[in-house]
């Protein structure tokens, strides 16, 4: 076989593994959020087990999940900012979102008022917390300022007036 052929069928097969990837991107970006659904699940874990009560579990959780964003910014966007084929915030979702959620819920719930949804409080705060991490690394807020935007977050979510 000479050079020039071995070339052509090099780099023919190179086109042919790039088009296959390309053609199990959503495969490859779901099983990656799903690992990283993992990950995030023990990160937040570990926030809330070292919180110190209920009133600190919200900024202890919170300072976990933006902490994850910005250490792990491909896995995050992986994650929670490219299209995948899953299902979030429903019964239907993968046990790692499900987990990851849990976590999040279990921050919450402590500081939630009576006629408050802690479904819907725990979505508002993971709303709140993306937004953070996603303004933030693009460059829309200054990073400085993002302590103490988030303990305005955490601050109106459980007040330190209630705190016990």
């Amino acid at each position: 076989m000479t050079m020039r052929t071995r070339r052509e069928r090099e780099r023919a097969e190179r086109a042919r593994l790039i088009v296959t990837a390309a053609r199990g991107k959503g495969a490859i970006m779901t099983a990656v959020a799903l690992e990283g659904s993992e990950e995030l699940t023990a990160a937040l874990r570990a926030a809330t087990a070292a919180a110190g009560g209920a009133y600190g579990r919200p900024a202890a959780v919170g300072g976990a999940y933006t902490d994850f964003g910005r250490r792990r910014p491909a896995l995050y966007d992986a994650m929670f900012t490219h299209l995948v084929d899953l299902p979030f915030a429903t019964p239907e979702a993968p046990a790692p979102l499900r987990a990851a959620f849990a976590e999040l819920r279990r921050a919450v719930e402590p500081v939630a008022h009576e006629d408050d949804d802690p479904a819907l409080l725990t979505e508002t705060f993971w709303a709140g917390l993306h937004g953070l991490v996603t303004l933030t690394r693009s460059g829309r807020l200054p990073p400085e300022a993002h302590e103490s935007r988030l303990a305005l977050l955490v601050g109106r979510l459980a007040p330190r007036d209630r705190a016990g």
